[in-house]
């Protein structure tokens, strides 16, 4: 409030030229503060109206106590609203729309100016399939997205929120294990073979004891493989095919402040 006193009082009352002393402090702040860790924020997400395609956005910022702030939860809204607006394939995408006749980093910037704290977007992705489905954890801190293959399925929508839900809270790094990347399996690997040796098994029993490790990483980390969270004696992928065979995960992501 006083900066906008302070603001229109150097413009004589001129609320246009006060606005731009505002927004050119919100510049200058952003600038000076562009050294510190934005490690906390907003994570929200969505479907759009055809229900084919999720969204989901991270703004960053510093403190927990500016992302519960209702305005900074209703930007980062804002922000999400474009993307599914606009369709935004994906981050470069959607730092290149405007909404409002203003880009999305001038839309930061005058956040910046408003809470005193550095902003910046963070992470964002966007799933395609047959039926889409979205979820955000309470507390706006995890949101998972997944596009599932059929949308002509029994309790489809029970399905996909199940699944959405699977991936908020098992956080797989993968669909299955011919997805998971060659380095991650490697550092698996190494990783099983160290924990061996330093429990004393021989080096001729240290490949397979990694592979044996690895295949316990494949069930626990791959969403298809990974234990059903509802029914343990399930795996996803058994879900799926038991409400239709055809039925299965087309890609997801998960967003995590935590």
């Amino acid at each position: 409030m006083m900066d906008c006193k302070k603001a229109l009082v150097e413009t004589e009352g001129d609320f246009d030229k006060a606005i731009d002393i505002l927004r050119k402090k919100g510049q200058k702040l952003a600038s000076s503060r562009a050294d510190r860790a934005a490690t906390e924020g907003v994570v929200l997400s969505a479907t759009n109206e055809a229900k084919d395609k999720a969204y989901a956005v991270m703004l960053n910022c510093e403190t927990d106590f500016v992302a519960q702030n209702q305005e900074v939860i209703d930007f980062t809204q804002s922000i999400l609203d474009a993307a599914v607006k606009n369709d935004c394939a994906d981050k470069d995408a959607l730092k290149a729309i405007t909404w409002e006749g203003r880009g999305l980093e001038e839309h930061i910037t005058d956040m910046v100016g408003k809470t005193g704290e550095k902003m910046e977007l963070g992470e964002y992705g966007r799933v395609t399939g047959a039926r889409a489905f979205a979820y955000t954890h309470p507390g706006n801190k995890i949101a998972a997205i997944a596009a599932l293959s059929k949308a002509e399925v029994n309790d489809i929508d029970t399905i996909g929120k199940d699944v959405v839900m699977q991936i908020a809270a098992m956080a797989p790094v993968s669909l299955d294990k011919d997805s998971v990347p060659q380095d991650v399996i490697d550092k698996e690997i190494e990783i099983g073979k160290d924990q061996a040796r330093q429990d004393g098994k021989p080096e001729e029993l240290l490949e397979k004891i990694a592979m044996g490790k690895l295949n316990k990483f494949f069930k626990e980390s791959t969403l298809i493989n990974q234990e059903f969270i509802k029914d343990n004696k399930k795996t996803v992928g058994q879900v799926l095919k038991a409400a239709d065979n055809e039925l299965t995960v087309v890609e997801f992501k998960r967003l995590s402040l935590v």
